[in-house]
């Protein structure tokens, strides 16, 4: 059986989760922690389908963004010729909720033709904050990666995968989760994206880290594609140059911070 971890992880919480699994899976396989990776987050690695065969064990993970897989990678993940691989679904959220994403995750990877045998849901640092769910995953996340990987292990040795895997969620999907403005109304943010101050050194290092390649490598404070929010810019950025300033995006965060930051959600785990 080969493992292979395949994930869009702009900012590396999700990564740290599906190759802490994907490492553990390895090691009680007896493959030396040897797995593969298939990294979709940046655009030109969303450019051919990821195909697999019977023999393989993906763990597929991605974030979660508004309570849903991120409909930009749906188009890619649509392209998935799973062959009867087995697959562990992971999605990885900011404390808020991951509502409908794992379930999501999961008929995703089944219509591609995998086999899921587990899934969960994982806490990360929030995309949109420093304070929500700040560090994480953290030690105590990853201890709990290693317990989802021997449960997993277990399965694999009891050899039974005929029942379909029951996962959290409602179907058909709930509308994506939307913020609403101070008289309670519906407030979108597709369009909203950083702006950049004038200590910008130009170093692009936005722009390397961008998964959608929407940042002008000529003009990092410009953008040429569509912006979903990861993060990547802004936690990436060595001198602090990124930031939001519409009212509706901010009064958001605040919400969330306020709301979601004094608690610790934890993983919840489907096997």
């Amino acid at each position: 059986m080969k493992i292979k971890a395949m994930y869009f992880s702009a900012t590396g919480t999700t990564k740290k989760i599906v190759e802490g699994i994907a490492q553990k899976l390895a090691q009680s396989l007896n493959q030396d922690s040897t797995y593969e990776v298939i990294d979709f987050t940046m655009k030109d690695k969303r450019a051919e389908p990821a195909v697999f065969g019977e023999g393989d064990l993906v763990i597929l993970g991605t974030p979660v963004i508004a309570g849903r897989v991120p409909n930009v990678l749906l188009k890619y993940l649509d392209t998935i010729q799973g062959n009867g691989a087995l697959a562990v679904c992971v999605v990885l959220y900011g404390n808020r909720n991951y509502d409908d994403a794992l379930i999501e995750l999961r008929d995703i990877a089944q219509k591609g033709g995998l086999r899921p045998i587990a899934a969960g849901a994982f806490i990360g640092e929030h995309s949109f904050s420093r304070i929500l769910a700040a560090g994480r995953p953290d030690e105590k996340d990853m201890e709990i990666a290693e317990t989802f990987a021997d449960q997993i292990f277990a399965k694999l040795k009891a050899g039974n995968f005929s029942e379909k895997l029951e996962v959290k969620g409602c179907e058909p999907y709930r509308p994506y989760y939307m913020p609403k403005d101070k008289e309670g109304n519906p407030y979108d943010i597709r369009k909203v994206t950083p702006k950049t101050k004038d200590t910008c050194t130009k170093c692009n290092i936005c722009v390397e880290v961008c998964p959608m390649s929407s940042i002008d490598p000529e003009d990092p404070s410009k953008f040429v594609g569509i912006c979903i929010k990861c993060g990547a810019c802004i936690k990436a950025c060595p001198v602090s140059a990124k930031y939001y300033d519409d009212e509706g995006y901010l009064r958001h965060q605040y919400e969330l911070e306020e709301q979601f930051g004094p608690i610790r959600r934890e993983p919840e785990l489907f096997i």
